[in-house]
């Protein structure tokens, strides 16, 4: 099948690369000329594991290609997904403005049947809005030509975004007549050969699904987030606590891992939209209001350990972080939150000696060359002379550290664990001053 995917961010390029990876002609459209230069060129301007590789196959097969010229990309795919941003408002609703604009340029120059797909994570009602601006510029050009509107929400995973899109748990898609259903059954076909994964709905509903899936697991991040801060009062374990929880099928042990708060591009958008569509309908969602106000808070925990045990003047202190994206296998530096413990300790005076295995760069972007901030190639290089270390994303390379190395890099034997990676006996045993989320 002929698809145009009309954005290469994250969603986009994993997207348009794993369907030409099936043997669809894939097109792929930015209006960012630099990013494509960049694909033309062979390389690529996210980190996801996988996917560079399987770039350059397609690339060279001649299965996926990379422009800038809108016409032609609208001409090639019979299929065009929308995978623009919709970045949050100052109100915190989504920003539709490149999802429209996407439709618009698709009206535009349309000259036959099209399936126009929000794979963008969009709030309910927006096929509407779609279907909308390709009509008003088919009816500019005078031009009468069918087309059909669907909603085909993603559910990736930074860091494992290949996989999941290559071997799906479910394939939700909205549609509102057969044939867009049909053509959607067909692109999907060779990612559930072996069991049924496509569940098709209505177009609002499945709009709905990609919110409701992200708000329930920010939901279970909070709950035992909030949870860990009452275990340690209680004198508590709260990974005890999530071995019995978790056992319960009802409950099961998915997203239960308490931490220093969630990030990234999805959870605290979504929550924030899915919050603002609620309100402007007058139903209020008052679990989802807690979810983020939780969240929020929980991403000081780290820092708030660090004050009580230092005090509020950090001034001549040093502290070592392991890791900056907001979680593993990611460059993704998006409502992190290393950002907010960095930025309350230079607020306090400290320095921050850090390193992340892929989002060093992206941290330079955010922060340029902060006074404050030196970024190193190693873990170990971060320790060396450091007051503290601070573990704030669980890269497996962080797991079975030598403590002994570890415990002489540092000036103190003292370690802040924001992701609860190692047992608070042993490293007792091992002479550590250990202060995780939850455990005593």
């Amino acid at each position: 099948m002929k698809v145009t995917v009309i954005g290469t961010g994250y969603v986009g390029l994993v997207s348009g690369t794993c369907l030409a990876e099936v043997g669809n002609d894939v097109l792929c459209l930015d209006v960012d000329a630099k990013k494509i230069a960049i694909l033309q060129g062979g390389g690529i301007p996210i980190y996801e594991p996988g996917l560079e590789d399987m770039v350059k196959r397609n690339v060279a097969a001649g299965r996926l290609r990379f422009t800038t010229d809108i016409e032609a990309a609208v001409h090639h795919g019979a299929i065009q997904f929308i995978a623009v941003g919709t970045p949050p408002d100052e109100d915190g609703s989504a920003d539709l403005q490149y999802v429209v604009a996407a439709a618009r340029n698709i009206g535009k120059h349309m000259t036959e049947y099209k399936l126009v797909v929000d794979k963008s994570t969009v709030p309910v009602g927006t096929a509407d809005k779609v279907r909308a601006a390709l009509q008003e510029e088919l009816d500019r050009r005078a031009v009468k030509l069918e087309f059909g509107v669907a909603s085909n929400p993603e559910f990736l995973k930074e860091g494992a975004a290949v996989e999941d899109f290559m071997r799906p748990d479910r394939i939700v898609i909205g549609t509102d007549n057969e044939h867009a259903t049909q053509m959607m059954r067909n692109l999907y076909a060779p990612f559930q050969r072996n069991r049924e994964r496509l569940i098709s709905m209505d177009i609002r509903s499945a709009e709905l699904t990609k919110y409701a899936a992200n708000a329930m697991l920010a939901t279970r991040i909070s709950f035992m987030n909030e949870l860990a801060n009452l275990a340690e009062k209680l004198g508590a374990d709260i990974e005890n606590v999530r071995h019995g929880i978790g056992s319960d099928p009802r409950i099961g042990y998915h997203f239960l891992y308490p931490g220093c708060g969630y990030g990234g591009s999805c959870f605290p958008k979504d929550v924030q939209a899915l919050r603002r569509t609620a309100g402007e309908y007058g139903a209020p969602m008052h679990v989802i209001d807690a979810v983020e106000i939780a969240n929020d808070a929980q991403k000081h925990v780290l820092l708030d350990k660090i004050l009580a045990r230092f005090g509020n003047d950090l001034q001549g202190k040093t502290f070592a972080l392991w890791g900056l994206a907001f979680k593993p296998n990611t460059d993704d530096m998006r409502e992190a939150p290393s950002r907010v413990l960095m930025e309350g300790l230079w607020e306090r005076g400290a320095k921050v000696v850090a390193h992340d295995p892929a989002a060093t760069h992206e941290t330079q972007r955010i922060y340029g060359d902060h006074p404050q901030l030196q970024l190193v190639d190693t873990p170990m290089a971060a320790l060396q002379g450091a007051d503290a270390l601070a573990i704030v994303t669980e890269w497996k390379v962080f797991r079975s550290p030598d403590f002994g190395a570890v415990k002489a890099a540092l000036k103190n034997p003292l370690i802040f664990d924001g992701r609860n990676l190692y047992d608070p006996a042993s490293m007792r045993e091992a002479g550590f001053e250990y202060l995780a989320i939850g455990r005593q």
